[in-house]
């Protein structure tokens, strides 16, 4: 595997704290060689080997990255965690965990004050964190419980930009996918579009990851046939997320979708 130059890139710090008890989230480690990837994992309520459940895979922000295995779940892993959520849309969810030292994307080069901040190298080598979460995500669809028609994947900034490039990456594997804040290069569109149904999200206001990005994705899928959605958050900055994970049609959307 091929390690991405380190890139000073800060997205979003935050406070590592929790509303909740998640300790629901099974701590479990992928390794292949030299290579691990820590993730957290949450199984439905009365969990039954015999049925079939829908795989989310989430990939949190750059604030999130680091080796403690918890952090990853300071966004969203609330929304999953839910009572009432586990029981109207039983799941099974992972959130793996990106090093401090690398990113979901390829990112070819940043250019600190331009008005192209983000460039994204689709045609290189994904990162080791990418390229191990595909593995873990082949790995469990061959659990007879995965539904393989009901794979779901999203994430927030550094992780909506990893959400992009996933599809791009593994076009037949997901039925649906919601990338928050984040963006991809335009050119991988093409490749996915018309196999997953999306629902993008961002903030008007957004200093960090502009909201061009995401437009700019919309527009891609939009020419190459996709079924896609867009909610721009007039009054939003960087933390979109909050206002997306809030939406009453968030989960009924996703769980709707089924492989093309």
């Amino acid at each position: 595997m091929k390690t991405l130059p380190f890139i000073t890139f800060t997205l979003f710090i935050t406070s590592k704290t929790f509303s909740q008890d998640l300790s629901m989230y099974e701590k479990k480690e992928f390794i292949i060689g030299r290579d691990t990837l820590r993730y957290r994992v949450i199984y439905p309520l009365n969990f039954d080997r015999t049925k079939k459940y829908p795989l989310i895979l989430f990939l949190h922000g750059s604030g999130e990255r680091g080796k403690d295995n918890s952090a990853q779940l300071v966004h969203g892993g609330t929304l999953f965690a839910k009572d009432e959520n586990r029981i109207n849309y039983p799941a099974i969810v992972v959130f793996p965990q990106c090093p401090s030292n690398s990113f979901w994307a390829n990112l070819k080069e940043r250019n600190i004050g331009s008005p192209n901040p983000f460039v994204f190298n689709i045609f290189g080598e994904p990162s080791i964190p990418m390229e191990l979460t595909i593995k873990l995500v082949k790995n469990l669809l061959k659990e007879k419980y995965i539904d393989k028609n009901r794979v779901y994947v999203g994430g927030l900034s550094m992780g909506g930009m990893g959400t992009f490039e996933i599809l791009y990456r593994c076009p037949k594997t997901f039925a649906a996918a919601f990338p928050i804040c984040g963006g991809g290069n335009s050119e991988s569109a093409k490749k996915y579009a018309k196999r997953v149904n999306m629902w993008v999200f961002h903030g008007a206001k957004d200093d960090v990851v502009p909201p061009k990005y995401s437009e700019e994705m919309v527009d891609a899928i939009k020419k190459n046939g996709g079924k896609i959605k867009l909610t721009l958050y007039p009054n939003a900055n960087h933390n979109s997320w909050d206002s997306a994970f809030a939406e009453p049609d968030l989960l009924p959307w996703l769980f709707s979708n089924i492989k093309k």
